[in-house]
């Protein structure tokens, strides 16, 4: 199976299925002498973790990490650092009665269409379960950034047309939500109880921006910027829609509205008077902010019985049971950190190889 890397010097593979012994990843590319301890990976991990509140799944996994490779003495020597996180409630007998069926909204059918077998416990490696690697990656990918004084946050800003009114960043870790509106994240975990009550589910958006990028990150054609943002964004189960600063916005605006001004900052340094570019132009970034806002479908599990089909075209309805998530959003945003962090992460190392004088 391709596709399981993501970058090119600062490079993530992802391993492991759903209900498989664990899952885990490989860190290639990353700098020696950079501090880092299983306590650093932990903490990404248990904002992502299962079965934390009634607004994720009840699955009850400790999620926790073991560094097998490529860390001594507390710092990074510069080779490949592996890391595993055990399976350990993984519960196959859910699917059972369903494995022969292809769940609406899932992976099932692409998978046998493309590979004529498939591992049916939980999804396998479609499961949203494969993020555990990219957030125990990200949190490697975080810490290199910070050295060079970068930091990404992420929330929630919408649940279906409830939309967060206030920015209050310190409030996003405080409601189960990661909304940074306290009023608003009520009304959403309201929202949330009465769909798992009626056995649905519910979609929304993550915000999610880095602060203090350096300007010149990125490259001009294929790889631009915000290509690369978009594809890593796009691989996370759920996404169904990207946009970076103004977004489709920009299709209401003028020229003369949507062009940032260049100014000259306090600090003697160029910025724009406004940022409707998102802090990327010509696939480069600018220095200013970068925003990208993530769209995520309502999760496909549902309790609900649904019409569908066998592997053989055989009409079927079906009904899937088990510990599901009633809405991706508040555990969505360590990911969606996690994967800005490892673009972030890449472009800054591979634009130490573009100037001899970097």
């Amino acid at each position: 199976m391709a596709g399981n890397t993501f970058g090119q010097v600062f490079r993530l593979t992802t391993w492991g299925e759903s209900h498989g012994p664990a899952v885990g990843c490989v860190v290639d590319g990353c700098p020696a002498g950079l501090a880092l301890g299983e306590a650093d990976i932990q903490r990404e991990l248990d904002r992502r973790r299962v079965g934390q509140s009634k607004v994720s799944s009840a699955r009850q996994e400790p999620d926790r990490v073991e560094i097998l490779s490529g860390v001594f003495e507390g710092r990074t020597t510069g080779t490949p650092i592996a890391m595993m996180v055990r399976n350990t409630d993984a519960k196959s007998s859910h699917y059972d009665t369903i494995k022969d069926l292809y769940r609406p909204g899932h992976a099932d059918y692409t998978w046998d269409a493309k590979y004529g077998f498939r591992d049916w416990r939980g999804g396998g490696r479609s499961s949203a379960r494969e993020t555990i690697g990219r957030v125990a990656g990200g949190a490697v990918a975080k810490l290199l950034l910070a050295r060079y004084g970068v930091s990404i946050v992420a929330w929630t800003a919408q649940l279906g047309d409830l939309k967060a009114q206030v920015f209050d960043e310190a409030e996003i870790e405080r409601n189960i939500m990661r909304c940074p509106d306290a009023a608003v994240a009520a009304q959403m975990i309201e929202r949330v109880d009465q769909a798992r009550r009626a056995l649905d589910s519910l979609g929304g958006v993550v915000e999610v921006r880095a602060r203090g990028v350096p300007p010149g990150l990125g490259e001009p054609v294929f790889d631009k910027l915000q290509a690369d943002i978009g594809k890593a964004m796009f691989s996370i189960p759920a996404i169904k829609g990207v946009e970076m600063g103004e977004g489709f916005g920009v299709a209401y605006l003028r020229g003369s509205q949507n062009n940032d001004p260049f100014i000259r900052r306090d600090d003697g340094g160029i910025g724009t008077a406004s940022n409707h570019h998102g802090g990327i132009l010509g696939g480069i970034s600018t220095g200013e902010e970068i925003s990208v806002r993530l769209a995520a479908k309502p999760p496909a599990s549902i309790a609900q019985q649904q019409q569908t089909v066998d592997r053989a075209g055989n009409p079927s309805a079906i009904e899937i049971h088990g510990r599901h998530d009633p809405t991706v959003l508040p555990r969505l945003v360590p990911i969606a950190e996690a994967m800005l962090a490892l673009v972030l992460a890449d472009h800054l190392l591979r634009q130490r190889l573009a100037r001899a004088e970097l």
